[in-house]
């Protein structure tokens, strides 16, 4: 089965450049999952033959959303995350309701639950630091592990920051930049502490100059200035199932580039 992510930073964009359907052509996903849908389902022009749509679409019209293409029928569907949850850990700053803005999209195959999220930025100033730390990291892990109770659970988007050293291309520039601070990192240390487990890393420990994304500045992408801060997740009772985890910097049409596991 191959499972795919793509932070597509606005679905329209990337269906009106061909990028979309020349991607899923080649690579034929059996599950696709989309982060900054940008759109709300009403809103897509996207027709993927075979391919059942669900969405999430944010309150905020042209921000935000999650969506997963699938070809196999999932048994449930769970939009955002608990209301015990948002209550719980107060997920609304002055930026706005990061409950309220499509962020988590759950579907539920027989093996395992597919979570697929946009993780709030932190933002350039780190004014969304202390939401991130304190409020979302938190929350989002006690969802994915209440979930786990059932049977194991796979994590896949853009989750905002970058983990270790090799997975920036300037670490030391970055050290208190939003992705690559040591609150941020924690965070990310957490769900691995918990028993998930980085795909990516699971059978590539040792690969540099692997990234995800790159800034629209100065060229960053052709020169692979990037970051590694999209991820395939995985419960540590799937790790031996994972065959093999890609990321394909060759797709064009967004910032970021999709990533994608093989699972026995």
């Amino acid at each position: 089965m191959r499972l795919y992510s793509w932070n597509v930073n606005g679905i329209r964009a990337v269906w009106n450049k061909e990028a979309l359907q020349k991607f899923v052509g080649e690579h034929q996903p059996d599950i696709l999952c989309i982060q900054e849908t940008k759109a709300n389902e009403t809103q897509s022009p996207v027709e993927l033959e075979g391919y059942e749509e669900v969405w999430h679409d944010g309150q905020r019209k042209g921000h935000f959303g999650t969506a997963v293409f699938t070809k196999i029928e999932p048994t449930s569907v769970a939009k955002g995350l608990p209301d015990q949850l948002v209550d719980k850990y107060n997920l609304e700053d002055d930026f706005g309701d990061t409950s309220k803005e499509g962020r988590v999209l759950t579907l539920e195959f027989e093996d395992f639950f597919i979570v697929t999220v946009y993780t709030p930025n932190s933002k350039r100033k780190l004014e969304r630091l202390s939401l991130r730390q304190d409020n979302w990291d938190p929350a989002f892990l006690e969802y994915c592990k209440s979930l786990e109770r059932d049977k194991p659970v796979l994590i896949s988007g853009d989750l905002n920051v970058a983990h270790t050293e090799i997975d920036l291309a300037r670490p030391k520039d970055n050290r208190r930049n939003a992705g690559f601070t040591d609150e941020e990192r924690s965070g990310m240390d957490s769900y691995l502490s918990a028993g998930f487990v980085d795909t990516f890393r699971l059978l590539h420990p040792d690969t540099t100059e692997a990234y995800t994304w790159w800034s629209a500045w100065g060229n960053t992408r052709a020169r692979n200035v990037g970051w590694r801060i999209d991820y395939w997740l995985a419960s540590e009772s799937l790790a031996g199932r994972i065959v093999d985890a890609q990321i394909h910097a060759d797709v064009m049409g967004s910032d970021h580039c999709p990533v994608s596991i093989e699972i026995s």
